[in-house]
């Protein structure tokens, strides 16, 4: 049978080796890369069982088509589990030969379009990690270019005599160090395309108190985020709109000289919205209603309302310290893309 196949698959255009039972077979596989191996069921020695298993344990096993001449379902079944790509039942006759010629180009067809699909994901992978680290240079240096423009900022401040100028100026370098801060994390990650809120909100936080907080005016800047991961520009808004509440709060809620504290919270209402609310103990909202601060960092934040179709909220808080407070919050849906949640 060995030798009809052999004849038979060789005028169909196959180099055909031969072995005599499943250990010979493994051998000749350990010294030669075959493209193709057909293992018999019932063998000397060991079973065609046994000989797939060591052939499957090879560095580099080819496919396997598996033959028998029993015709018993569970074979079949035992040998496809087993890792063989075909089975096909022996018969004496051309029909057999035409049948296993017909199960190797099949299984050799499935095997090359396999090797094409690893290739392309490898080569998928490679220009991926090409992009990333890519991306992380960008990152690298618009966060060194605004760095430089805040430093520019600073210096012009410096020079300032009118007081509301150098700190419309001071506001300006804030702004620019928020969208700073999620440059920087997305070129120390390993995700170019996410900002770790928690991470984040909480290197802001640190930078607010150190800018608002001075000689006779403490302010502590808290932050409490969710472990959530968001799109780079919904990340870039929240921070915006965290930086724009804070320096509101530490200029108005507390008087000058006094201690206050402000915190910054994040959190997920539902599957896919993602609340962010600054909170004060300070005199809260003015009588009027209207929040203070009714400049650029107002019609910012309210621009970025509309961008997002966010809700703004403003309402007291009652804290420990008997004063109304002030808590502003914005809720804003995100897209099943634009939010991680760990787990």
């Amino acid at each position: 049978m060995r030798r009809l196949a052999s004849r038979a698959l060789g005028r169909k255009g196959y180099d055909v080796s031969l072995a005599a039972n499943g250990a010979e077979g493994v051998d000749m596989a350990k010294a030669t890369a075959f493209d193709l191996i057909a293992v018999d069921h019932y063998m000397p020695g060991q079973d065609g069982l046994a000989t797939l298993e060591a052939l499957r344990s090879l560095p580099a096993c080819p496919p396997v088509v598996y033959v028998t001449g029993s015709e018993e379902s569970r074979i079949a079944v035992a040998a496809l589990k087993s890792g063989a790509d075909d089975y096909v039942v022996k018969s004496v006759g051309e029909d057999f030969f035409d049948l296993l010629a017909s199960s190797f180009g099949q299984v050799l067809e499935r095997a090359q379009l396999r090797r094409a699909r690893e290739e392309a994901e490898a080569e998928l992978r490679a220009s991926n990690a090409r992009l990333e680290a890519l991306l992380k240079e960008v990152n690298h240096r618009v966060a060194n270019n605004l760095q430089m423009v805040m430093s520019f900022v600073a210096l012009q401040s410096k020079n300032l005599s009118d007081p509301g100028a150098r700190e419309a100026l001071q506001k300006t370098q804030q702004r620019i160090a928020t969208v700073a801060q999620v440059n920087r994390r997305l070129y120390t990650t390993n995700d170019v395309e996410f900002v770790a809120m928690d991470d984040y909100l909480s290197g802001l936080a640190t930078d607010l108190s150190d800018t608002w907080s001075n000689g006779t005016g403490e302010r502590r800047v808290s932050a409490s985020a969710e472990a959530l991961k968001v799109a780079t520009d919904k990340a870039v808004a929240l921070g915006m709109i965290a930086n724009e509440w804070v320096s509101n709060a530490c200029k108005y809620a507390y008087p000058a000289g006094e201690a206050g504290e402000v915190r910054i919270m994040l959190n997920r209402l539902g599957a896919s919205t993602v609340e962010l609310a600054v909170e004060d103990d300070g005199a809260g909202m003015p009588s009027d209603g209207i929040a203070r601060g009714t400049g650029l960092g107002t019609r910012l934040i309210e621009a970025l309302a509309r961008t997002h179709k966010a809700i703004v909220r403003y309402e007291p808080v009652h804290t420990a310290r008997d004063n109304p407070g002030t808590r502003a919050s914005i809720s804003i849906e995100l897209r099943s893309h634009e939010l991680k949640v760990p787990g």
